[in-house]
């Protein structure tokens, strides 16, 4: 396939120029949508293994101050008597602020706004408690409190994610077959072209799969050349997406990066998509000879 002797003048066809180029922008497009689809595939396994097992308590202040301590160790007492339960911890008051100052800004720092006591509940491993059970005893017992489950809009997040990793991977199809398309139409347009120099070679003992390397070792060429074209230029496309995420507040968005594993699945989609270039080139040419003469 890498034989550089050819017989027939395919360097000098037009639309063969032409085909690094679209080959380039497919793999730019190819490249971002991989890299949002690995992306988004990360952040759904960060968030399952960190929230899955995970509850919130939320405990409402009342009008008499006083009587948030009692009111918080009644609530602790519940969860230590929980089998369930493998930590529990209540965020004090600087740990709140810190949670609020995104959204309130300076604001944050008064001590007289009503903020509700938070405690945090890890499960232990692989244990299945019954949220609404423990939300009933804890509101038995003290009024006010409510439980959040990170489950539930874990469950909706994660599957929107997955909905969204199946439109990325809808479009990786589109940009293949659009990859296919492109090569079969340019390997039959020269196959038309030099149509008469591939009669002459047959005359002369050659066979298909001679014609057919040919045109695969052009194809190949040419589809490594527009996949290092279209890597070049999605590269800085892909480190602007993640300079311009760093500067929003990481409270706001989760944090998206990329690992080396990610990187090296991108770096050889060129190679990839030259395979698929010769290969189809190749197929093109055996089948059409097959027909054509």
């Amino acid at each position: 396939m890498f034989v550089r002797r050819s017989d027939l003048p395919l360097d000098k066809d037009a639309l063969s120029r032409f085909l690094p180029w679209l080959i380039a922008f497919m793999v730019f497009l190819a490249i971002l949508a991989m890299a949002g689809m690995l992306a988004l595939q990360t952040v759904a396994s960060r968030w399952d293994q960190g929230i899955s097992g995970t509850l919130t308590v939320q405990i409402t202040p009342v009008d008499d101050p006083t009587k948030d301590a009692e009111r918080l160790q009644a609530v602790l007492a519940i969860l230590a008597e929980t089998p369930e339960v493998g930590r529990y911890e209540s965020l004090d008051d600087d740990r709140l602020m810190q949670l609020l100052q995104p959204w309130l800004g300076q604001a944050a720092s008064a001590r007289d706004l009503p903020i509700p006591r938070l405690i945090d509940v890890e499960l232990k491993e692989k244990a299945e408690l019954d949220v609404q059970g423990l939300a009933r005893r804890l509101q038995g017992r003290v009024p006010g409190v409510t439980v959040d489950d990170h489950r539930v809009w874990l469950e909706r997040l994660v599957r929107l994610i997955h909905t969204v990793q199946m439109l990325a991977t809808a479009v990786l199809a589109f940009i293949g077959l659009a990859t296919v398309g492109t090569v079969v139409f340019t390997t039959r347009t020269g196959l038309a072209i030099h149509r008469e120099a591939i009669e002459v070679l047959h005359l002369i003992g050659a066979q298909d799969s001679y014609v057919a390397r040919q045109f695969a070792s052009r194809a190949l060429s040419l589809g490594l050349k527009g996949g290092i074209i279209g890597l070049v230029l999605a590269l800085p496309t892909l480190f602007g997406i993640g300079y311009l995420a760093q500067q929003m507040d990481s409270s706001m968005i989760p944090s998206i990066r990329l690992g080396p594993v990610h990187w090296t699945v991108l770096g050889t989609l060129p190679l990839v998509v030259a395979m698929i270039a010769m290969l189809t080139a190749r197929l093109t040419v055996l089948r059409t000879l097959s027909r054509m003469l």
